[in-house]
């Protein structure tokens, strides 16, 4: 039983630091498009391939935690939402990947306006994405909670990019500047999907901490308890 707690306390820990990683992929790459420092994109695509191989790493873990200890109730609980959200930050990692291959293509022309709602986008993406790390790390079903209410702020901030983007597009019939415009949108939408992966992991949280499955509140299913 203790050898079962201390490899479960070390899922715990590779969770978290590849939950840094992530982290510092969305910075980095919200970096090159702000600095339009092309040379970023490397350093995004070597944490690109960390993430990759702890993605691996604590799939294979979860599994043979799984298999071996056959665990029940919160323990298991604890791995299935462990495997969700290992898969949520690794998808995160990629929207990165997404950005700074829209920032390779931006860098290369002008800015069309001063970029000021897409790096506070980022901010608040960063803030959401390390409450709910914190959240796991802390076992705090309380900010998991809030978690899920930032991700309205991500959505109003995505709306107001593509209203403001849509406005340059329109006054605009260069093919350069709709096209810089679309990659912006594109860019925006990146950063709203890693929202939605933190809010995936929220709501993973409550889960594994209550028992209570809340991804889809509509739906009138009995669960059993397990």
């Amino acid at each position: 039983m203790r050898h079962f707690e201390e490899e479960m306390n070390d899922l715990k820990s590779r969770l978290v630091d590849m939950s840094v990683l992530v982290q510092k992929m969305i910075k980095t790459t919200i970096d090159e498009l702000v600095t339009r420092n092309g040379e970023l994109s490397e350093t995004i695509l070597a944490l690109e391939n960390e993430v990759n191989i702890s993605e691996l790493v604590i799939d294979d873990k979860c599994l043979k935690l799984i298999a071996l200890n056959q665990p029940v109730g919160a323990d298991l609980r604890f791995l299935t939402s462990a495997i969700r959200i290992n898969s949520d930050l690794e998808r995160m990692g990629d929207e990165a990947v997404n950005i700074s291959e829209m920032s390779d293509d931006l860098i290369k022309y002008p800015p069309i306006k001063p970029l000021i709602n897409i790096p506070q986008m980022a901010d608040e993406v960063q803030k959401m994405v390390g409450n709910c790390i914190r959240a796991f790390n802390e076992n705090d079903a309380e900010l998991a909670t809030a978690v899920l209410k930032q991700d309205d702020i991500i959505d109003d901030l995505k709306d107001r990019i593509i209203e403001d983007l849509k406005g340059h597009m329109i006054q605009s019939l260069d093919a350069q500047t709709i096209q810089r415009a679309i990659d912006l949108i594109q860019v925006a939408r990146s950063l709203e999907r890693i929202g939605d992966h933190a809010t995936n992991i929220g709501e993973d949280i409550i889960f594994m901490l209550c028992g209570k499955d809340i991804r889809h509140p509509r739906c009138n299913i009995q669960k059993t308890q397990i």
